[in-house]
């Protein structure tokens, strides 16, 4: 049997912890900040961990050797 690609969008978006969460960035940290609260951009400043049920799907379909 071949090798599985990695799908490498995912992999630049998605990285894994240690004990095999999926980390991500969080979204809306980019341009037009002057409105968002200083509270809220803090908060996006964290990397953020996807659900058990989509980790389980990119852990499977994109990142194979992740």
């Amino acid at each position: 049997m071949p090798k599985m690609k990695t799908k490498k969008s995912a992999s630049k978006r998605f990285s894994l912890t240690g004990t095999g969460k999926v980390k991500y960035k969080k979204m809306n940290l980019r341009h037009i900040l002057t409105k968002r609260s200083p509270k809220r951009k803090m908060h996006l400043r964290h990397a953020g961990i996807l659900s058990e049920d989509s980790a389980a799907r990119i852990r499977k379909q994109q990142l194979p050797y992740g």
